[in-house]
């Protein structure tokens, strides 16, 4: 037994250790706040690969799918397990949780712990698929951030960077000190040189999904109709020259290319179709390391409320359009749009007048700081409410098993 009680370290965003019991009340938390279908999913459920699993829009994708759709199937996500010093990650404790909800659904779920940029991952999902799922897959959803990606062809290995292009980009953007007292700060971040941009496409653009349509099709395992939907960001003119207009920018661009020949290709082979989805602002593990983003989303949930749409209920939209219980709802570019609470144009001006007033004197009045802090803490199982963080927890989960 490894028992502790656990209390939030963290530097900055980024926390020490992971909450087992918040993590997965967190978990327990979506799934109640995750509409129920009209009627109970019928039959043994379509056949669904999640990559990205255990995170953000991944894990509301894969709890959104599980209640919405009562899809089965193969999970991939990359997670570390407990040390006798640190905790597993949060993704790990996420998974353990959710391998529950599906065994309590009676939906059969195989989690795989691994790098989804590999081929031999992509094998054994394959494998997977024609041994234990009948050869067929019908979805596939696509949520994958990461900071570097191995080319398995040539062996090279990429790396992903958060720049502007063509110049150097100043921003505000929102810090915590140790006590967890809120500073607004102007930042500068020079611009992509060199093959940056290229290095952020090869990680974060189409280049690994197209390479999984590849892998799946040559296996023979899309069904008709097979749908896969990658998931992406636009956001707001606040942030774009440091995102939509900077390198990570460039990579969603190509993501979204990819999806349009990918739609062509399974529109062509299985009658099927590719699309990218585009959602909401949130507080995710990647998005609070972008400039700009944590006191841009800090000040859209000062202006929004309990409006602002959490990423589970983004998900289930998106599962019943793509399972067709609601007709799909595309932009000129072919793009699934869940974000337009977001961008109209009253929230936008809004935010922009408190984004010009923001200072570290002015920014409590400004942003829903309380909510911020506990969003990030919440990432890592900590500031959930129900748990109690001063009893010891049993850290040493274990991966869930792939029962027969």
């Amino acid at each position: 037994m490894t028992e502790r009680v656990l209390t939030p370290r963290n530097r900055g965003f980024l926390f020490l250790d992971s909450h087992p019991a918040g993590c997965r009340r967190l978990v327990d938390d979506m799934w109640q706040s995750c509409p129920a279908p009209a009627g109970a999913p019928e039959g043994t459920g379509p056949v669904a690969l999640i990559i990205g699993s255990s995170a953000g829009y991944g894990l509301a994708a894969t709890v959104a799918g599980l209640k919405r759709a009562g899809i089965r199937g193969v999970l991939v996500s990359f997670e570390k397990a407990p040390t006798p010093r640190r905790t597993a990650t949060a993704g790990w404790y996420r998974t353990a949780a959710t391998a529950d909800l599906a065994t309590a659904a009676g939906r059969d779920l195989v989690f795989l712990n691994g790098d989804a940029f590999s081929d031999p991952v992509k094998d054994q999902v394959a494998d997977l698929i024609e041994e234990r799922f009948g050869g067929r897959l019908d979805y596939l959803v696509y949520s994958v951030a990461a900071p570097r990606r191995t080319d398995p062809d040539t062996g090279a290995t990429y790396g992903s960077v958060l720049k502007p292009i063509g110049r150097a980009n100043r921003t505000k953007t929102l810090l915590f000190d140790e006590r967890g007292v809120p500073e607004v700060r102007e930042v500068e971040t020079g611009p992509a040189e060199g093959d940056d941009i290229e290095q952020t496409v090869a990680v974060m653009g189409g280049a690994d999904w197209e390479r999984w349509i590849d892998h799946l099709s040559a296996r023979g395992v899309l069904g008709d109709g097979f749908t896969t939907a990658a998931l992406s960001y636009i956001g707001s003119s606040l942030t774009e020259a440091i995102y939509r207009q900077g390198t990570i920018g460039a990579a969603k661009a190509h993501l979204e290319a990819t999806a349009r020949t990918l739609d062509e290709r399974l529109g062509a082979t299985v009658g099927g179709r590719a699309v990218t989805s585009v959602h909401g602002a949130a507080v995710t593990q990647s998005s609070t390391a972008i400039p700009g983003i944590a006191l841009y989303t800090g000040l859209l949930r000062g202006v929004l409320g309990p409006d602002l749409v959490p990423p589970i209920r983004q998900l289930a939209a998106l599962w019943d359009q793509l399972t067709g219980a609601e007709p799909l709802a595309l932009d000129d570019e072919g793009r699934i749009r869940l974000d337009a609470w977001e961008l109209t144009e009253d929230v936008q001006a809004a935010v922009a007048d408190r984004w010009a007033a923001a200072t570290t004197d002015t920014i409590a009045g400004l942003a829903d700081l309380d909510w911020f802090r506990a969003e990030v803490q919440r990432l890592y199982g900590f500031s959930v409410p129900g748990v109690d963080y001063t009893a010891a927890v049993e850290t040493d989960v274990p991966w869930p098993a792939a029962t027969p």
